[in-house]
């Protein structure tokens, strides 16, 4: 079977199949019975197993083309090419779990289609289910079945229509559908590129018509721009940024952020090797750019529009297929591999254990670890924010790999999950936007609650006792059959503001929610309590502003201990890790605290027991003077 025309329409797929169950042999085959081979080759390998006195080997041929592969750098190893008359095929070569994982996840090659092999002698094995929750959890949804090694069976119908019956069920559980099973014998190409004589009673099509039956995807045109950076190259006085465009479209003139950093440029010129400049890249294109503002990238980066960045987090929900000998634990540092970025990464927690051949959730109580070919349910948090997408929404930012040591050791996709995007100024920003008021006065809430909305506003270093004090007036109010609620600062970077780091922006940022969050439980009659470290005072003043532009009451209250004092206590050993540089920005060590100017009330807790500290709070409260009157 010879070919002339180069058809222009190309599908990736990959095979994959248990190691026993004739990959290599069926690969060498589909190679030659679509005229893929170089010219001679077949003839060659042949005449070296006669003088070996050794029988011809399909599997030889794959043998000896990786070989060739493995000495020549500049071909892509994991890629092997056949063509039909419809189409060019792209195979990922997957020889085992963790190229599989290592081609497939990290988008150096995402597949459209797959070829799953089962052998008809041994049956459905556990790979073959691993293999199709793998598939399933990356979806691939073109799927088609190959039950090889018919000739072992006698060709028997029964025996195919069996393994049919048992791995159509399987895989119904686990919501795939393929598209068909086909009986082969990859050894003498029955059914592969022709109809084998041998089974008179298959009447449906071919390897290769059903491959040409697959549909070729479009590129992810209509997603979000993701513009991952592989690397930066100075020419002359030019400096761009080069990548491959995993989804939506880049043109000239776009406002870019750049992720994780929130840096914005635009885009001065779209570059391209050996061809002209465009002033548009869509999906699937490797391309440079250029910026009209200079501002420092570097790999790992993922340019977005700005009216549509990624997420950028430090703590994701992940669905994670563990392959490593060693299990994937708890309490250990990992590299995480997402896109082009290289981060460390720790299992944060462990929500759920899946056999992937059973799909049973393994009964094991509290799990700290993932182990080998067990599917989990996770949260994954990393050392610094990391930009990602849900694979549902672009899969090529939301897929990654673990690596442990030098080997890669899992792979997954992430999971849906609440995550907070990140804000930036230079988002755009709706003229539509009105302020909603309601129907129960701040007069009818202060009656009914017994006392007017505010917020005290704890500052202090950290282990000055603001959370301490935070949570004992709660209880002292509550007991007092007041409306209390304390904001921690702890607590409020695990959700709203967990997409926010340590520095000064990012403070201020934390801070500017937390105001807006305080001033509605004011506008609700409560007494909102909040114990944050607010080290500035810009940032303070900001929050009262916001208060005394909507008539409410900001009570600031410095919690006032010596850092020696705080440092001694250290109660979450945060000093000591700023002091040994394992943690940056840390007010009081590497960073400051601005002691307020004017606050309401001074708690020197290396003096006054919180039992005495609190006292004076409540004291406070009940002033009753025209300016702090809050009633309670």
């Amino acid at each position: 079977m010879t070919l002339t025309a180069t058809p222009t329409e190309q599908l990736k797929i990959v095979i994959v199949g248990h190691v026993d169950h004739g990959k290599s042999t069926f690969v060498g085959r589909l190679i030659h019975d679509t005229g893929s081979l170089p010219e001679g080759k077949l003839e060659q390998l042949q005449q070296v197993a006669e003088r070996r006195g050794v029988p011809f080997e399909w599997a030889n041929l794959m043998d000896a083309l990786q070989s060739e592969r493995d000495q020549n750098i500049t071909i892509d190893t994991t890629q092997i090419w056949f063509q039909t008359a419809k189409r060019q095929y792209v195979i990922i070569d997957a020889p085992g779990h963790k190229e599989f994982l290592k081609n497939m996840i990290t988008g150096a090659a995402s597949a459209e289609a797959a070829l799953l092999l089962i052998d008809a002698n041994e049956g459905i094995q556990e790979q073959s289910r691993r293999h199709g929750y793998l598939l399933n959890m990356l979806g691939i949804r073109q799927i088609a079945v190959l039950v090889n090694k018919m000739d072992l069976q006698g060709y028997s119908q029964e025996r195919f229509a069996a393994i049919e019956r048992d791995y159509r069920a399987f895989l119904k559980t686990i919501d795939v559908e393929p598209k068909l099973f086909i009986p082969i014998a990859a050894k003498h190409g029955d059914n592969i590129a022709s109809l084998s004589p041998n089974m008179p009673w298959w009447t449906g099509p071919t390897v290769l018509a059903a491959l040409d039956q697959f549909h070729v995807g479009q590129p992810p045109e209509h997603q979000p721009l993701r513009f991952p950076i592989q690397d930066v190259y100075r020419f002359d006085d030019r400096r761009i940024l080069a990548g491959r465009v995993e989804a939506g479209v880049l043109r000239v003139g776009d406002r870019l952020v750049f992720c994780p950093g929130n840096k914005s440029s635009t885009v001065k010129t779209i570059e391209r090797w050996h061809a002209p400049a465009t002033d548009r890249a869509g999906a699937g294109e490797s391309i440079g750019i250029t910026l009209t503002e200079q501002v420092f990238v570097e790999r790992g980066a993922v340019a977005a529009l700005e009216s549509a960045a990624p997420y950028e987090l430090k703590q994701f929900q992940a669905r994670l297929f563990w392959l490593g000998h060693a299990p994937f634990a708890q309490g250990r540092l990992y590299k995480l591999k997402l896109a082009t970025q290289e981060i460390e990464v720790e299992l944060a927690a462990i929500h759920r254990v899946i056999d992937a051949a059973t799909l049973e959730t393994v009964a094991r109580p509290n799990p700290t670890s993932v182990a080998r070919h067990e599917v989990a349910e996770i949260t994954l948090r990393t050392r610094r924010p990391v930009a990602f997408d849900t694979h549902a929404e672009v899969a090529a930012t939301g897929r990654f790999v673990i690596v442990d040591g030098f080997e890669v050791a899992g792979g997954g996709i992430v999971a849906p999950g609440k995550y907070p995007r990140r804000s930036s100024e230079g988002h755009p920003k709706s003229d539509n936007l009105y302020w909603s008021f309601g129907k129960v006065t701040a007069k009818q809430r202060s009656a009914r609650n017994g006392h007017p909305g505010c917020v005290i506003w704890l500052t202090g270093l950290s282990g000055s006792g603001k959370s301490t004090l935070a949570t004992e007036l709660e209880r002292e109010l509550f007991n007092a059959g007041r409306q209390a609620y304390t904001l921690d600062g702890d607590n409020i970077r695990h959700g709203l503001c967990a997409d926010l780091a340590f520095s000064p922006e990012d403070r201020k940022e934390n801070i500017r929610r937390v105001g807006e969050v305080a001033k509605l439980f004011a506008e609700a009659g409560v007494i909102c309590i909040t114990a944050f470290i607010s080290p500035y005072r810009a940032d303070r003043e900001l929050v009262r502003r916001l208060f005394d532009q909507a008539g409410g009451k900001f009570i600031e209250v410095y919690v006032n201990a010596p850092l020696a004092v705080c440092e001694q206590r250290d109660p979450k050993g945060l000093y000591a890790k700023a002091r040994a540089n394992q943690i940056q920005e840390f007010t009081g060590i590497s960073a400051p605290y601005e002691v307020p100017e004017n606050p309401e009330l001074i708690l020197p807790t290396d003096q006054l027991t919180p039992t005495e500290a609190v006292a004076r709070i409540m004291d406070y409260l009940h002033v009753r003077d025209e300016d702090t009157d809050i009633s309670i």
